[in-house]
């Protein structure tokens, strides 16, 4: 079996990643809110407001606590000459490899929050469709595009 690559994203996705799984627990919060209101005028059973403020509750600390650093810690991804070697995944876990042949191009981008961190997300595209490799400090998703792109310009002109 292929050893698992050994790149790593920036530690500081974990704190994106909270902050994203904040904003969708503030979702689940109004939606528990909504519930005990219901629950409260005797429109909703007791077991409905206490399931929904489970699931809420379950919801937040999963997408703030325990998600981000699990994700984290199983994004991998490696760059060859041949090829990009991408492993992620929170309970399916992925192995994705690109070859070099089949890069048609690369891209840098970074939404208001990866920014606010200095991060970005690097984009390969081949014709089966785009893969990414998240957050990643901005110099070090720069200096990976331009390695992919040079890569794979490199064995077209091979083959």
């Amino acid at each position: 079996m292929r050893p698992d690559p050994v790149e790593r994203i920036d530690a500081r996705a974990v704190t994106v990643w909270r902050l994203t799984g904040f904003v969708e627990a503030l979702v689940a919060a109004v939606v528990a809110g909504v519930a005990f209101g219901l629950g409260a005028s005797g429109i909703a059973p007791r077991w409905v407001v206490l399931a929904v403020a489970g699931a809420a509750l379950a919801s937040a600390l999963l997408s703030v606590v325990i998600v981000p650093r699990v994700r984290w810690l199983r994004w991998r991804y490696e760059v060859s000459e041949s090829e990009v070697y991408l492993l992620f995944g929170l309970i399916i876990r992925k192995r994705t490899l690109i070859p070099m042949t089949r890069v048609q191009h690369v891209d840098t981008k970074a939404g208001p929050l990866l920014r606010a961190f200095g991060l970005s997300t690097v984009t390969v595209a081949t014709a089966a469709g785009e893969h990414e490799i998240p957050a990643l400090a901005d110099e070090v998703a720069d200096r990976l595009r331009d390695r992919i792109s040079t890569l794979a310009r490199v064995t077209e002109d091979v083959v």
